[in-house]
């Protein structure tokens, strides 16, 4: 199971930071991912991040300001937000599947094998 925390409401350029544990057992392979969904779009891909190795990837409009990373010990991945604005205001959801996925892949929702219940993030202007 995925269990996803760290949503609120925050004011542009504030910080949030997102957790998602992988409850139940161990992870240590595979990819994580992060995706949103905002009123009226699709789910789209926010960042992902290899399990082995660590290696991360995200989508251009959140380069610079979101970092994912993991801490190994507590099977948890984290999307720390910086600099939050309006249009990051969605429904964040995490995913997780056991293969290690390709860069044009792992951008895609339908790959994924897990995925946590979602958490709302509110940026106000």
């Amino acid at each position: 199971q995925l269990q996803a925390s760290g949503g609120g409401l925050v004011q542009a350029g504030g910080s949030l930071k997102l957790s998602c544990e992988v409850a139940g057992g161990t992870f240590n392979r595979g990819t994580m991912g992060w995706f949103r969904r905002a009123p009226g779009k699709e789910r789209e891909f926010v960042a992902a991040l290899r399990w082995s190795g660590g290696r991360t990837y995200s989508t251009h409009s959140v380069k610079g300001r979101f970092t994912i990373s993991r801490d190994n010990a507590r099977n948890t991945v984290y999307l720390q937000m910086n600099s939050l604005e309006p249009e990051d205001t969605a429904v964040y959801y995490c995913a997780a599947d056991p293969a290690v996925l390709i860069t044009g892949v792992m951008r895609s929702t339908s790959v994924y094998s897990y995925w946590g219940p979602g958490t709302q993030v509110t940026v106000s202007s």
